[in-house]
């Protein structure tokens, strides 16, 4: 049985203005991964969120749930998938954090890097740019990637 993720870019657009404690600073959706097509190659998934991880990959993102404070379109997005009784596991994963990454660390076996598998030259990189591009805009710790798995 095949795994596939599906999630979406979200970022806080009034933190940057106002704060992050603010009660206009929410989480606005952003982009679905769907409309980025970036594949569903196991190394990436393995690199990135522990899910089919034969690789030995030290995740960056894993099981973290579902965050509380979702945007309404992510939660719906995600209610859409069956929610947390018919999807096998969620997390997310903060812009702040993937730009501290050392992408030249290894797997078990110390053949393949991060970046190899989930690198801005793999399928991952469209989604990396967009981010890229949103935490220029609002901060890097107000850019994050939801995901779930089916």
């Amino acid at each position: 049985m095949s795994t596939d993720v599906s999630g979406m870019i979200e970022c806080r657009p009034g933190a940057r203005l106002w704060g992050p404690h603010d009660e206009d600073s929410v989480w606005e959706a952003g982009i679905d991964l769907f409309l980025l097509n970036r594949g569903n190659a196991y190394d990436g998934l393995a690199c990135l969120f522990g899910i089919r991880n034969s690789f030995g990959f030290e995740p960056l993102a894993e099981d973290r749930g579902f965050p509380d404070d979702a945007s309404e379109e992510l939660r719906g997005e995600f209610a859409g998938y069956g929610g947390p009784h018919d999807v096998h596991g969620t997390t997310w994963l903060a812009w702040s954090e993937l730009e501290t990454t050392d992408w030249q660390e290894t797997d078990a076996s110390g053949s393949r890097t991060r970046a190899s598998a989930a690198g801005i030259d793999t399928e991952w990189g469209r989604v990396w740019k967009v981010m890229r591009i949103l935490a220029e805009i609002h901060g890097p710790e107000n850019v994050r990637l939801v995901v779930w798995f089916h």
